[in-house]
């Protein structure tokens, strides 16, 4: 397995998302709800995080409303939270 795809210990996950305002472990995953005026703004972070996604072969699970999008990231082939978990948050955070 690649340092990507290597499971972190909780120690690593809770020192990097307190960086991360917002963001929360949940079990073996970490997730964050973000919130939108209207539709068309959550379906444009939606298609943001869909490219994302893509360009890094890392997908999150996404819980889509019509002014709120909760995002959820985990690795399943670890049972856990990898530094690509990590890695995608920050990225998803850049996009605000």
């Amino acid at each position: 397995m690649s340092e990507s795809t290597t499971r972190v210990s909780d120690q690593a996950v809770d020192e990097r998302l307190k960086s991360m305002p917002g963001w929360e472990r949940q079990g073996g995953e970490i997730a964050k709800t973000y919130k939108f005026k209207n539709y068309y703004e959550t379906i444009a972070f939606v298609n943001a995080i869909a490219w994302l996604a893509h360009q890094s072969d890392h997908h999150p699970d996404l819980e889509v409303g019509y002014n709120k999008c909760r995002v959820r990231y985990s690795t399943h082939s670890v049972g856990g939270l990898s530094e690509k978990d990590l890695d995608s948050a920050a990225e998803v955070e850049q996009l605000m």
